[in-house]
């Protein structure tokens, strides 16, 4: 992404970080957890190689048309899981975002941020602001998960109000890259 370098390796850690945890979080017994986990681990990890300062490295053009056929099939894939859960939908506008992206860097990559803002670009700035507003406002510290002979003890893969942080952070994130594109 182009900007300064002390925010972009600070978004790169945060994302890279998310992503880290998304891998713990694919080690759950629930099924669907460990889905939705994979596919925000992806995010997390894609957004932080794509958040890597320009001025670090620049990759060549077929690096970013790669990087929206990856996130366009995650796209593909989240359309389809869509029907099943509402989270989908969220996933879907977060690849969707990604792939936007890198097809965007690969249509005139280091040519970003000049003329104003296309109404995409502003589409999903609004879209991820209300998220984040919205997301933000949720966290509320969850009860753990009870069983009929009492509560269990929740391992850091269960812990649903750290997947909300995380989607959050990842929604955070997204704004920020939008804003720099």
């Amino acid at each position: 992404m182009h900007g300064p370098a002390s925010p972009g390796w600070l978004l790169v850690a945060l994302c890279a970080a998310t992503g880290a945890y998304c891998l713990l979080r694919m080690r759950s017994t629930v099924e669907e957890q460990r889905r939705t986990a994979g596919g925000e681990a992806l995010m997390g990890f894609g957004m932080a190689v794509m958040a890597v300062p320009a001025a670090v490295a620049t990759p060549p053009r077929g690096f970013w048309f790669a990087y929206a056929i990856v996130f366009g099939g995650a796209a593909l894939r989240a359309l389809w899981e869509a029907r099943e859960s509402a989270h989908h939908l969220h996933h879907l506008m977060g690849v969707g975002a990604m792939a936007y992206m890198a097809a965007a860097m690969a249509a005139s990559p280091g040519h970003h941020g000049h003329g104003g803002i296309p109404p995409l670009t502003g589409a999903l700035v609004l879209y991820f602001a209300v998220y984040v507003l919205w997301s933000g406002m949720g966290l509320v510290p969850v009860a753990a998960v009870a069983t009929a002979g009492g509560a269990r003890p929740v391992g850091w893969g269960d812990r649903p109000e750290l997947a909300r942080v995380c989607r959050l952070s990842m929604a955070i994130a997204m704004l920020a890259m939008l804003f720099a594109l």
